[in-house]
């Protein structure tokens, strides 16, 4: 596994790049269906600033794709494998939970 180290840095780039609960937030809602910048924004109310900077991290990293229609920018999920582990790692947060309520 050490042979191919850069498959490591590029896969800390995901990660870094999901390291925030607003990017977060906006890869689940994508994961629903596709989403305009406008729809970002009011969902994790944030400015439009911000959210975009946030989408250039996401599309650097490969997670999303951008599609210019008419007169928007949709923005939809490219690594679609994001789906099962984001669900993973939800039911771990939420069992950590439950059990500390115990």
């Amino acid at each position: 596994m050490a042979e191919f180290p850069e498959v490591y840095e590029e896969q800390a780039k995901i990660f870094k790049a999901l390291g925030h609960p607003a990017r977060l937030m906006m890869v689940e809602a994508m994961l629903e269906n596709p989403k305009t910048v406008t729809e970002l924004t009011n969902m994790v109310q944030l400015e439009m600033p911000t959210v975009s900077r946030h989408l250039a991290v996401l599309k650097e990293a490969q997670v999303v794709k951008a599609q210019k229609k008419a007169n928007s920018i949709i923005y939809s999920i490219e690594m679609t494998c994001l789906k099962g582990f984001l669900q993973c790692s939800r039911n771990t947060v939420t069992m950590k939970r439950i059990k500390r309520m115990i």
